[in-house]
């Protein structure tokens, strides 16, 4: 009897510290990146987040990913609409019509090399989203275009994610997929969540945003590039040359919608007109690192302490 009464004070034990809720954290993993998790919750209660949120993703994935651009659910729709109103604001700076670019560049098999004008130039031809027709009853996608959707679908599924959490009634909590992230309520310190904005040539960082109920993207020359004659090449195209785009080192968006930050980062990074972009988006603000490392502040203005 005594036993059972040890077993049975044992299991009530475990089960009130179960449903305490704590600061609980995890890792996942979203197109290739580690994305983190921390949430405020019992441990019954992060057990179904986590679920949730591995659903999300997966199925985002199955959407999304290269070869998938056939499939015509709602997500995809409402993205490829997304993503049509974002290039037209941005005057065609966010373009996600450039796989076969970055392909011929060799940024989705991992060899690098760089294409002849002459390649570029034809490639260029078969490109733009002026080429996909959507009417009330379909979408026509030209079989030539291979839609890619890097700037923009994992920033969707972190605010699918990050939505699914607080329907939950987890109301604090924070999702970094990659630098593609969400944070809502208050950190462990019972204070704003504070957000590195990560230098794009050294260690450390070029400022602390303090945020919260808010999400942030980085795009930038050094995520995704090679060398070759002294030259950095990267991954961001100008839609407009085929090659990638000059003129800074990092572009930084904060506001609040992840995968409106994600295309926004995409093309103020290619843009000139970075203050022209942003008054069509009042609730954005960014943080430009130029090609000389000095660093400026455009849009909507946030909280930030700088370290540089």
């Amino acid at each position: 009897m005594k036993k059972l009464l040890v077993l049975l004070c044992l299991s009530s034990f475990l089960l009130h510290c179960g449903l305490q809720k704590t600061w609980l954290r995890s890792s996942l993993m979203f197109f290739n990146t580690v994305c983190e998790l921390r949430v405020y919750s019992s441990g019954p209660e992060f057990l179904r987040a986590k679920r949730q949120v591995q659903d999300i993703f997966s199925s985002i994935e199955k959407l999304f990913s290269p070869g998938r651009s056939g499939n015509r659910s709602s997500q995809f729709e409402y993205l490829l609409k997304k993503s049509l109103e974002i290039h037209k604001k941005t005057g065609g700076c966010f373009d996600i019509t450039l796989g076969i670019l970055k392909e011929a560049w060799g940024f989705a098999s991992g060899c690098h090399r760089i294409p002849s004008e002459e390649e570029i130039y034809h490639l260029m031809i078969s490109l733009g989203m002026d080429q996909i027709q959507i009417t009330d009853n379909q979408i026509l996608i030209p079989e030539k275009i291979k839609l890619d959707w890097g700037g923009i679908a994992k920033g969707y599924g972190v605010d699918l994610a990050s939505q699914a959490l607080r329907d939950l009634g987890i109301k604090k909590g924070f999702i970094n997929a990659g630098g593609d992230i969400y944070c809502w309520g208050t950190n462990p310190n019972q204070e704003n969540w504070n957000i590195g904005i990560q230098h794009p040539r050294k260690q450390g960082y070029v400022g602390v945003l303090s945020i919260t109920d808010m999400g942030a993207a980085t795009s930038g020359d050094y995520q995704n590039f090679f060398i070759k004659n002294n030259t950095r090449y990267h991954h961001i195209f100008d839609p407009s040359t085929g090659y990638p785009a000059k003129g800074k080192q990092s572009v930084t968006i904060i506001g609040p919608e992840v995968h409106v930050c994600d295309a926004l980062s995409t093309a103020v990074f290619v843009s000139e007109k970075t203050d022209a972009i942003l008054k069509k988006f009042p609730n954005y603000g960014a943080i430009v690192v130029n090609d000389q490392g000095e660093v400026f502040e455009y849009g909507k203005k946030y909280s930030i302490n700088w370290l540089e």
